[in-house]
């Protein structure tokens, strides 16, 4: 091991091997992943104290179906806030779809955060200002399913202007370096 463990970023990772019908059957909710997620940034609060962010990816879903959920917040108690707002869309759906919602199939077409893999990331601000655009995950979307980008981290670069440098001679062409620049400082 490197250097000591102190108070910097938290992350988290679930990953479900076995499809949401396992989990609805053997613990009685579909929404296993994303219960395992909370408890595992829970345990690490203290790493969170200035923002945080969920992402969630859906393994073999059908063309035109949208696969990745991203939530991030700033707010003074982000993780609730984050899991409020997850955990309502689920109320709401079994408010509106109260047989279906029962349905691990129905839930995983139908729902954000009802994949199989999710990523949580507990900020403790070491640099940047504290906005949402500074909360982890982040998120590179493309058309092409295997060119899209989740990431969170605890780390620093050091060479950000040499990688932009980089970018822009292989033709990226970036939306916004200050953004970019943020991220790659982190």
């Amino acid at each position: 091991m490197s250097d000591q463990i102190k108070h910097e970023c938290g992350i988290a990772l679930v990953r479900l091997l076995k499809p949401l019908s396992f989990y609805k059957h053997k613990y009685g909710t579909a929404f296993y992943g994303v219960n395992k997620l909370y408890l595992l940034m829970e345990k690490q609060h203290n790493r969170g104290q200035d923002g945080a962010g969920v992402a969630n990816i859906k393994l073999d879903v059908d063309p035109g179906n949208r696969y990745i959920s991203r939530h991030r917040s700033n707010a003074s108690q982000p993780i609730a806030e984050l899991f409020d707002k997850i955990n309502s869309r689920f109320t709401d759906a079994a408010k509106e779809h109260p047989q279906e919602v029962n349905d691990p199939v129905w839930l995983k077409n139908n729902l954000p955060f009802t994949g199989e893999l999710f990523l949580g990331h507990l900020r403790y601000g070491t640099y940047g200002k504290n906005s949402i655009e500074n909360c982890h995950p982040f998120l590179r979307q493309n058309n092409w399913m295997t060119r899209n980008l989740v990431v969170a981290g605890n780390f620093n670069l050091t060479n950000v202007d040499e990688l932009l440098d980089q970018l822009l001679e292989l033709g990226q062409h970036q939306k916004k370096n200050q953004i970019l620049l943020q991220f790659l400082k982190k």
